[in-house]
């Protein structure tokens, strides 16, 4: 039912009644060339965000919880990747603080916030978007199909760390219980298994209720981030010298080989970053900035020096030096905070995982999967139960199977960097053919960023025996799964094409056939508006009548965030009350059918939501005699298909409304 097309796809009208207004009258006797008109909905404008205090607090709460709980488990990860070769030493833990402090400077703060963040889609980021941006100035269709393979490598690699994200985070802050009450080391996967079921189970409330609160209580975290990690500075002021990237090199060039397996657990200091740039349809550019650079990169820093000056002080402290930071009594308090701190990063990853989730639905690369609104009026907060299960269940087995934070660090390096590869390979050609930037500044810029994104990428992949197979496994199966229904998808449109009537040569037919109209209106939908569906067909078949009021109804996605105004919907009058209508949705929208139809009344258009009967067809998918796919994947698409929301639940068609009639389909 939904067709993924781009702005000009083939057989789309393009002829618009105005540019950016709504058309208020539609020729109903049309005998010769049909009218089109088209015309936009209200849509969402890109105003420049205010970068107030409310704004600033809003991302802080969203945006940065990620890479704002990574203080508890980066730099102990790092320093331990040492300490079990040999008696770590001063000068060592101030090389680890460098790479620590220059990743956050290089990857986080010049590629995302200064560069990256530029490629906006109407506002929108994400590396859909990006996707998006890159594909439109491919210069080939197989070059194309190419940043595609990429866009949804690094949408699935974002899955794996979504999926990552609440396990490590929330053991790595249970575990903190062992610093207060060695006793409770039993307790900790207990607890972490509870907290990560009850996060997952209020998800279908939304986050806007609990939103409030995660400004406030991460603005708290970053505070103390910054206080405690300042006052071990005081004492050690000479762990200031880690700023300097001299010893960074100088710990690279002395370890060699120890150096580079470091940077495995070096990335952890980055994780998140991907989440600036995913969120900046939701906040701005300028809130994000301002955001990171005045605060949460400060904040971070000081964290990162004062651990690395409390270890060189008290070496016994890299037992856990985070929750090691403060004076006894606020221990406590700090496994409490950090609790909700790291609840907090897991829920930005979780919604963000939605978003993403209906991005690759809407342009074709996961079947339909139920969505609901968990706020009337704002339309990016949703929930997907199928794929909210999909993520508990993964967190789940992830604390089961690793059983602590250190462990499974392993498994969550390859998900960031290779997200971070292929961000880096899409901003490449948005940069240089959009952007119109010179071939050796683009491949200078982001071949070095690629470069080191593949270094820490490289770092990791030692780690696939011990936990880094997750991630990957977990990508090449939502790669294959993603692949396999856009081609089936394809081949169910192409072999509906051969079967299917051309609408010119129905209405043709339709003056000397003795069909009866009864009254009403019959809602068709078809994938393709050149063709007669199949459900009319049939219904023509069988019943032998034909409503006085037909609709034919295709939904296309476009491959940008929103649909542009002027051009939500095209309304074509084919015959005497017989029409055929487009609407377009980017993938960052959800459509909603009635309330579409029912926007046309202004338009002429004589459609009674409560008199509509809706037609669909419901394929009956079988192997034919020259299979196109292997009958490995033609299983796998057939089990997804079965478990396919339908599409009147996915476009929100009252059921009671609903007409479905089998078609029997050999692909």
């Amino acid at each position: 039912m939904t067709q993924p097309t781009g702005p000009s796809a083939p057989g789309s009208p393009t002829t618009p009644d105005g540019a950016g207004h709504r058309a208020t009258a539609v020729d109903n006797k049309a005998t010769t060339t049909p009218k089109i008109t088209e015309y936009g909905a209200d849509q969402h404008e890109h105003a420049a965000n205010p970068v107030g205090f409310a704004a600033l607090l809003g991302v802080l709460g969203v945006v940065f919880g990620d890479i704002g709980t990574s203080p508890i488990y980066a730099l102990r990860s790092t320093i331990m990747v040492v300490s079990q070769h040999h008696r770590i030493e001063p000068w060592e833990v101030l090389g680890v603080l460098s790479l620590i402090i220059w990743s956050l400077l290089l990857i986080v703060t010049v590629k995302y916030v200064i560069l990256i963040m530029r490629a906006d889609h109407n506002g929108e980021g994400g590396i859909i978007s990006l996707m998006s941006l890159a594909q439109r100035v491919a210069p080939s269709n197989r070059m194309r199909i190419a940043l595609g393979m990429v866009g949804i490598g690094g949408a699935c690699l974002f899955f794996g760390d979504g999926m990552i994200t609440p396990a490590i985070s929330v053991l790595s802050a249970v575990e903190g219980l062992e610093v207060s009450f060695p006793a409770a080391r039993d307790l900790v996967i207990p607890i972490a298994l509870l907290v990560l079921v009850g996060l997952f189970s209020v998800q279908c409330y939304g986050t806007g209720k609990v939103g409030t609160v995660f400004g406030p209580v991460m603005l708290v975290w970053f505070s103390l981030l910054g206080i405690l990690g300042g006052l071990q500075i005081l004492h050690h002021p000479a762990v200031l010298l880690a700023i300097s990237p001299t010893y960074a090199v100088q710990f690279i060039v002395y370890h060699g080989w120890l150096s580079f397996i470091a940077l495995g657990s070096v990335v952890l200091s980055v994780t998140g970053a991907e989440a600036l740039y995913a969120d900046m349809g939701h906040f701005g550019r300028q809130p994000i900035r301002y955001a990171w650079l005045f605060c949460v990169l400060p904040c971070l820093a000081l964290n990162y020096l004062g651990q690395g000056a409390l270890i060189i002080s008290d070496p016994k402290a890299l037992a856990n030096p985070f929750f090691l930071l403060g004076p006894h009594w606020l221990q406590v308090p700090m496994i409490i905070l950090s609790t909700f701190a790291t609840v907090i990063a897991s829920q930005a990853g979780i919604s963000g995982g939605f978003s993403l989730c209906r991005q690759i639905i809407q342009l074709g690369y996961l079947p339909r999967m139920r969505v609901t609104h968990t706020n009337a009026e704002e339309e990016g907060q949703i929930y997907l139960p199928e794929f909210n299960r999909f993520l508990m269940v993964g967190a789940l087995l992830l604390v089961l199977a690793f059983r602590s934070s250190d462990a499974l660090a392993s498994a969550y390096g390859i998900a960031v960097t290779g997200t971070f590869m292929c961000t880096c390979v899409l901003a490449m050609v948005v940069f240089r053919r959009l952007y119109h930037w010179s071939r050796p500044a683009a491949i200078a810029t982001f071949g070095g960023f690629f470069l080191l994104d593949t270094t820490f990428f490289a770092s990791n992949a030692l780690k696939i025996p011990q936990g880094g197979w997750v991630p990957v496994l977990l990508g090449i199966v939502l790669t294959l799964m993603m692949t396999t229904w856009k081609k089936g998808r394809q081949l169910i449109m192409n072999r509906q094409k051969q079967d299917s009537m051309p609408m010119n040569s129905f209405l043709a037919r339709l003056p000397q056939s003795r069909i009866i109209r009864v009254p009403g209106t019959a809602v068709y939908m078809t994938g393709n508006p050149e063709f007669v569906p199949a459900c009319l067909l049939h219904n023509l078949k069988h019943n032998k009548v034909l409503h006085d009021h037909v609709l034919f109804v295709t939904v296309q996605t476009l491959d940008q965030p929103e649909a542009d105004h002027g051009h939500r919907v095209a309304l074509q009058e084919l015959a005497p009350d017989i029409y055929r209508i487009i609407l377009r949705y980017g993938f960052m929208e959800m459509p909603n059918l009635p309330r579409a139809l029912e926007d046309l009344k202004a338009s002429g258009l004589d459609f009674d939501a409560l008199q509509a009967s809706y037609f669909t067809s419901r394929e009956l998918l079988v192997r034919s005699s020259v299979p196109k796919l292997s009958r490995w994947r033609m299983s796998l698409f057939l089990f997804m298909a079965r478990n396919a929301t339908p599409a009147t639940e996915f476009f929100r068609i009252p059921p009671d409304r609903v007409v479905e009639l089998g078609v029997r389909l050999a692909i």
